[in-house]
């Protein structure tokens, strides 16, 4: 079940991101007086699930058509929209224009009015650029639509008051438990949160820590950042709480023993600890054996005897003490932070691409495709997570379909801009030699990241 509820979140949203971005290309279109022949969600070759045509204010429908009825052959000024069978995307065929369809027969004909190539490029700009300038739209607007029903909750840096417990990664390059982070690159770091992502996504070369009252400036490798890009949360670093009980696991023989929620571990053999960094530290070197927990139980002193398995980890979880930020926005306000973090998220994705395209950084072998991206979302339908990762994905969807590639939005754009600056156009052929090197890139990444995908499952 759990499966079929991450599938279908993905195909939603999926299909959500897919409309909005044909939408941006189609409505450019029509204001330019542009014919667009076809609209489609997902593509169909051979067969659509769904085809229809509004004629003489009637809809004619087909389902599971192999080919267009031939009355509806009579009226080429109205759009068809469809459905496809194969959900790798979905296209917007724009009367006039060499796109993914390769329709070269078409441009074979005398140019007509009403087509994509007869209009300056001033207007075929907008029409390009279109899809993508939804997308972002729709990011911001969701970002905003967050923001306003839930708000924003976070661990503020300066509240994580008794520094940090260090993980193996964070003690690899120098932090020690108590440490409390500064700086990342000099910048401050103000979200405690995002100090994993700043550090990969900027490529930090080094951390600010202070420790007893002074400042050092610890050096960052690109080694640990790539580890850090698959390390597990506390790795690295995380709040420094107290050893008191908030939770246990299934199997706990710390609960066996007697330890009971809020409890406070004061001594483990003897050995006075307050953190619970103390208490795993504590606990792990006496693994397969027995220790003596001491507890503090409201005025009680309890003495208690937990064997320690073979993994060192006695099954308990500490107490959240550090204090959560939530900020609550209204509309007025929700709107504009909402577009800033849309801002904020197509820069950050264009650097999590420097990244990918970094030899030193080796971000490459991280790629996913269509697995991976299911796989984020949640086992069970949750709307806040399932429209922050409509809003990522739509920002993803933008950036990548803005790069100068052919075939892609960003190729067709650059080759406008070529022809407004050279005043020269490239001619029919030339663009159809540089659309099939786009697709061909583009199937040869997307075999890539799919197949990256299918070995990592195997993994």
């Amino acid at each position: 079940m759990d499966i079929v509820v991450k599938i279908a979140q993905f195909i939603v949203c999926l299909s959500l991101l897919i409309v909005v971005h044909e939408l941006g290309h189609y409505l450019f279109s029509r204001l330019f007086k542009v014919r667009v022949e076809k609209f489609y969600l997902f593509f169909n070759p051979k067969f659509s699930i769904l085809r229809m045509k509004r004629i003489n204010k009637k809809w004619r429908l087909s389902w599971f058509s192999k080919a267009v009825p031939e009355e509806r052959k009579e009226h080429p000024e109205k759009t068809e929209w469809g459905i496809g069978w194969l959900p790798l995307g979905g296209y917007c065929k724009i009367a006039g224009m060499i796109d993914e369809s390769m329709d070269t027969e078409q441009m074979k004909q005398e140019p007509k009015p009403w087509e994509f190539r007869t209009k300056p490029a001033g207007k075929r700009l907008p029409i390009m650029v279109g899809g993508v300038l939804f997308n972002v739209i729709f990011a911001m607007l969701i970002y905003g639509g967050i923001l306003y029903k839930w708000g924003e909750t976070y661990i503020a840096n300066k509240d994580v008051t008794y520094g940090v417990a260090s993980g193996p990664l964070g003690q690899a390059i120098g932090i020690e438990n108590g440490d409390k982070i500064i700086a990342i690159d000099d910048e401050k770091v103000e979200d405690f949160g995002t100090i994993t992502l700043q550090i990969v996504r900027n490529k930090a070369s080094t951390i600010t820590v202070e420790r007893n009252g002074e400042h050092l400036d610890l050096p960052i490798d690109a080694d640990t950042r790539i580890k850090l890009r698959k390390a597990p949360y506390g790795s690295f670093v995380s709040p420094r709480l107290f050893a008191k009980i908030g939770a246990f696991a299934d199997t706990s023989s710390a609960q066996l023993a007697g330890v009971r929620l809020d409890d406070a571990i004061i001594a483990i053999n003897g050995n006075p600890i307050t953190f619970f960094d103390e208490l795993r530290q504590n606990v792990s070197v006496n693994k397969g054996q027995n220790i003596n927990m001491l507890v503090k139980r409201n005025d009680d002193t309890l003495s208690l005897t937990v064997p320690v398995p073979a993994n060192g980890v006695v099954g308990i979880y500490p107490q959240n003490s550090i204090n959560i930020t939530h900020i609550s926005y209204g509309l007025l306000e929700s709107i504009p932070k909402g577009a800033i973090k849309g801002i904020k998220s197509v820069r950050d994705y264009f650097k999590d691409l420097s990244i990918i395209f970094s030899p030193s950084e080796k971000a490459y072998s991280d790629v996913g495709g269509f697995i991976m991206i299911g796989s984020v979302f949640p086992s069970t339908w949750d709307w806040h997570n399932f429209w922050s990762l409509c809003a990522l994905l739509s920002i993803m969807l933008a950036v990548i379909n803005i790069l100068p590639i052919p075939a892609l939005d960003g190729g067709h754009v650059f080759f406008l801009l070529y022809e407004v600056i050279t005043r020269r156009k490239p001619s029919d052929r030339f663009m159809e030699y540089a659309q099939l090197v786009g697709l061909l890139l583009i199937f040869a990444l997307v075999i890539y990241a799919n197949g990256n995908d299918i070995i990592k499952l195997f993994n």
